[in-house]
């Protein structure tokens, strides 16, 4: 394919996706049964007609006070006879009524678009919540914030600009080329039609070179703030390593693309500004000259040179907006395009259509035959079988890579199983709702993620409607009421970034009452006290044996001195079942289990120095 018939096609492509963009916009405008919301953009449509044609007819009163002054008979005698000054009055309440149609336009348009921009935003957010754990993994959080920044920005601007700007822009085109052709004559309206012809392909041609550099500008600001977030997440890792001198550079290559980028936005601006101005210029030299012309032979008076002059200042003035406007408007579409195709991206994960809600009812997890893999070609489960009865308490053990936090995961359903069934109660988990299903198991994690606010918002996080005393009351059952009771804010005490503010005992409390205030009938420990010091790993397991009471508890483990009591231990190996029962049991089995039993038992002997 030639490089212009490359070119072209991208330039189709590039036109057919906002095209695409316009519509998906449009039913956030005019929305199905809100008869309020179309009035009020109809009433702002017209407000827009009514500003223009005002501002068409609004140069003429400027004229007749011209010849009225000058003394010309030619003009209309009865717009003379009102007089220069009366004239002069009118034209000053016709600019102020022009200007007046536009701001009551903004101002009954202004809740239709503030209305779309919240019902477009809150669907993103509401989508990305909808997205699969995978996506997420495999998304920077950065990028993502970044996406949905600029697209909602970018229908804000669609909104004011190509409403506001473009569609009154042609309109008032249009009467003025009509007003000189009725005036002057096609002569005149040749010149104006050629000047704004070439104004537009030039500023057109011109934009659309700006608009590549402009969409790389766009990778190199998302690639540096990608790296930035990233760096300021990993705050401790880099000050481990003393890595703040290569973090800089890192984010200082992207700044130093982004800059050279920037650099070349500013050399083609000039360019276009220049090259604007020599078209408005000549084509405002243009009409001015047939004007004098005219004068001369007695064929135009004063006030026509004038209202030619005045109607070329009009055109020429939202014409100098048109390049920015247009490159705004053009990226606008690329910034929504991009949150369209987020919007578009489907869940991994869906809920099937008319799905019931989990009725739990004893509290049984079976998995059957389960076989499952992040990737096709890498499986992790394979065959996997677990019985866990209602109330008992089932322990999942095994290597690194064997897929035990997987087993986790799968019966929260953050994915799908390739094969086999996952049943609670002898309910397929893909067969009732998400939402139910994440109302009835617990999590405890092997590290507590908070939200950047008080500990009291954290523990009331586990259920919407909790009082102060279903609060404190949690707090208490984790053991972290009165830890809670001696700081100096109490529970509104902040606990920073991911709970920063907080040790990791604190936190692991924290996140075990918000659990128990949730009050689940299935309880998933996921290597809850792996990270803790063994005096802290003590105390936070009483807290989970009381938590685990009444319940029907699946232990993630690496530590098997905190699962001896479990009613069943399952040893993973490689994605299959290789022992089961309890811990006496395989003890007498001598296997892996016993293996591993021995191996950690001698590693947290006390040795004695000679």
């Amino acid at each position: 394919m030639s490089p212009n018939m490359s070119a072209h096609s991208e330039e189709q492509e590039a036109r057919q996706s906002g095209l695409n963009v316009v519509r998906r916009v449009i039913p956030y405008l005019w929305p199905k049964g809100r008869m309020d919301v179309k009035f009020r953009v109809v009433l702002a449509l017209s407000m827009l007609v009514l500003a223009k044609v005002v501002s068409a007819f609004t140069p003429f009163f400027y004229k007749w006070a011209v010849d009225a002054l000058a003394g010309e008979t030619q003009s209309n005698a009865y717009f003379l006879a009102l007089g220069a000054i009366s004239l002069t009055l009118i034209y000053g309440i016709a600019r102020l009524m022009n200007i007046g149609f536009q701001q009551l336009r903004d101002v009954v348009f202004a809740p239709v678009a503030q209305r779309a921009l919240r019902r477009l935003a809150l669907e993103t957010f509401e989508h990305i919540h909808r997205m699969s754990m995978r996506y997420h993994i495999t998304r920077k959080t950065g990028g993502l914030s970044r996406i949905i920044e600029r697209g909602v920005k970018g229908v804000e601007f669609l909104l004011r600009f190509m409403l506001f700007s473009i569609g009154p822009l042609i309109l008032e085109l249009f009467f003025i080329g009509a007003i000189f052709f009725w005036m002057f004559g096609i002569s005149y309206l040749a010149v104006v039609v050629v000047t704004i012809g070439g104004y537009v392909w030039f500023t057109f041609k011109v934009t659309e070179w700006r608009v590549q550099i402009r969409r790389q500008m766009n990778e190199q600001d998302t690639q540096a703030n990608q790296k930035a977030i990233d760096s300021l997440l990993n705050f401790e890792t880099v000050k481990y390593f003393s890595a703040e001198d290569r973090e800089a550079a890192r984010y200082d290559v992207s700044m130093k693309a982004y800059a050279n980028l920037a650099l070349k936005t500013s050399y083609s601006l000039a360019f276009l500004n220049f090259g604007q101005a020599v078209l408005i210029t000549g084509g405002l030299i243009g009409v001015m000259v047939l004007a004098a012309i005219g004068v001369q032979n007695g064929t135009l008076t004063v006030g026509d040179f004038i209202l030619v002059n005045a109607y070329m200042i009009q055109v020429t003035m939202p014409l100098n907006f048109l390049g920015t406007v247009y490159r705004e408007i053009r990226q606008a579409l690329i910034d929504m395009g991009e949150m369209f195709d987020l919007l578009g991206q489907p869940a991994e994960v869906k809920d099937k259509k008319d799905a019931p809600d989990l009725a739990v009812t004893k509290g049984e997890v079976i998995l059957k035959d389960v076989q499952f893999g992040y990737d096709a070609a890498r499986p992790i489960l394979k065959g996997v079988d677990i019985h866990a009865k209602p109330g008992q308490k089932i322990a999942i053990v095994g290597p690194s890579g064997s897929g035990k936090s997987t087993i986790g995961r799968l019966l929260f359903r953050f994915y799908d199983v390739n094969e086999g069934a996952l049943l609670i109660d002898g309910q397929d988990v893909r067969d009732i709702t998400q939402k139910s299903l994440h109302n009835e198991i617990g999590v405890v994690p092997q590290d507590t993620v908070l939200f950047n606010d008080t500990i009291y918002y954290n523990i009331a996080y586990g259920r919407a409607n909790a009082t102060k005393d279903d609060v404190e009351a949690a707090a208490k059952s984790a053991k972290i009421h009165d830890f809670i009771m001696q700081l100096p804010e109490g529970y509104e005490t902040a606990v920073g970034e991911r709970g920063l503010k907080l040790s990791g005992g604190e936190k692991q409390r924290v996140g075990i009452a918000r659990t128990l205030l949730k009050n689940p009938p299935i309880l998933i420990l996921d290597e809850a006290t792996s990270a803790l010091d063994s005096q802290t790993e003590q105390d936070i397991q009483d807290s989970l044996n009381h938590m685990a009471q009444g319940r029907t508890v699946l232990t993630i483990a690496h530590r098997l001195s905190t699962i001896a009591d479990s009613d069943q231990i399952i040893v993973l190996d490689a994605g299959v079942v290789a022992e089961q029962g309890t811990h006496a049991e395989l003890l007498e089995l001598n296997g892996q289990f016993a293996s591993m039993w021995h191996r950690q038992m001698n590693e947290e002997m006390p040795t004695v120095d000679a």
